[in-house]
């Protein structure tokens, strides 16, 4: 994958609202910390949960550790984001198959993964290449989450930074 500039960056899970719009909310304090300005947003490759808020666990988590959710509702991947964003970042390998799917040819430099910017950070999980998806687990899994969130994702703010 090549970069170039980055103005706008998408963060992508299934639904919308555990990983991706924490990954989105994470990124948004990183982004403000590095004085980007640039457009971030999320949403998820399956419409199920459109118009919901995060998971109140994911709120809990990033509320803990002074991330903000505000105004983040899920919605679903539609074919202008592949044209609107710059990067668009799968939260897992089989998010990002989805994405691969559907992306026109020409924005198919714009995919990757959300890890792959940088560390997890996380002891054990040095070589990780997805988000674990927390929904169906305890609150641990919304922890990890952010852990691997905040290293991977203060890594990207940063390279952007230097563009």
């Amino acid at each position: 994958m090549v970069i170039t500039e980055v103005k706008s960056v998408l963060f992508v899970c299934m639904g919308n609202i555990c990983r991706s719009p924490t990954a989105e909310a994470v990124f948004r304090q990183k982004a403000k910390q590095c004085q980007l300005d640039i457009k971030i947003d999320s949403a998820g490759t399956i419409a199920y949960h459109q118009g919901n808020s995060p998971d109140p666990r994911s709120v809990k988590a990033g509320k803990a550790r002074g991330i903000d959710f505000s105004g983040i509702r899920a919605r679903q991947v539609t074919e202008q984001d592949f044209a609107d964003f710059d990067l668009i970042l799968a939260a897992d390998a089989a998010n990002m198959k989805d994405l691969v799917t559907r992306c026109p040819k020409q924005y198919q430099h714009k995919l990757s993964m959300i890890l792959a910017f940088g560390d997890t950070g996380v002891k054990d999980l040095k070589n990780i290449k997805d988000v674990p998806d927390p929904y169906y687990g305890g609150d641990n899994g919304f922890e990890l989450v952010i852990d691997l969130l905040e290293n991977s994702l203060s890594a990207l703010a940063k390279f952007i930074a230097k563009k």
